[in-house]
């Protein structure tokens, strides 16, 4: 599948085509996937830590960062392409996580702010 025109040379390795490797050309080269297609990785740039991906093509993505190619923000942070940690408050939000584009935590009745730490109006006390 992999092979160039030329063949292979006298000791039986064949000459591949840039997205193919090994003796015979029977996998994918690094920064490939999907034997026999050996498509290109794409992975994303900012969010991996390289362009090399498993065989089904998922990347290695930086802590932040999350998806198949890593173009997305992980759970816990927010603002692709910068991917802030969310911070939410673990006083005043319901969970840790926070939407995924604005940063708004899921706040506790009666509590607001975009990391849920203070009161609305009309409440007070807060964190209690």
């Amino acid at each position: 599948v992999g092979t160039l025109p030329g063949g292979c040379d006298s000791a039986g390795n064949c000459f591949c085509r840039a997205e193919f490797a090994g003796p015979r050309c029977e996998r994918c080269s690094p920064g490939h996937h999907s034997y026999p297609h050996c498509y290109a990785c794409s992975c994303d740039s900012r969010g991996a830590v390289d362009n090399n991906c498993s065989p089904v093509g998922q990347c290695r993505c930086h802590g932040n960062f999350a998806g198949h190619t890593c173009s997305q923000c992980a759970l816990g942070f927010y603002g692709y392409p910068s991917c802030t940690p969310c911070q939410c408050s673990q006083e005043g939000s319901l969970h840790s996580t926070c939407d995924q584009d604005t940063g708004q935590c899921s706040c506790r009745p009666k509590v607001t702010g975009l990391r849920c730490d203070s009161c609305v109006p009309g409440a007070y006390g807060f964190p209690h």
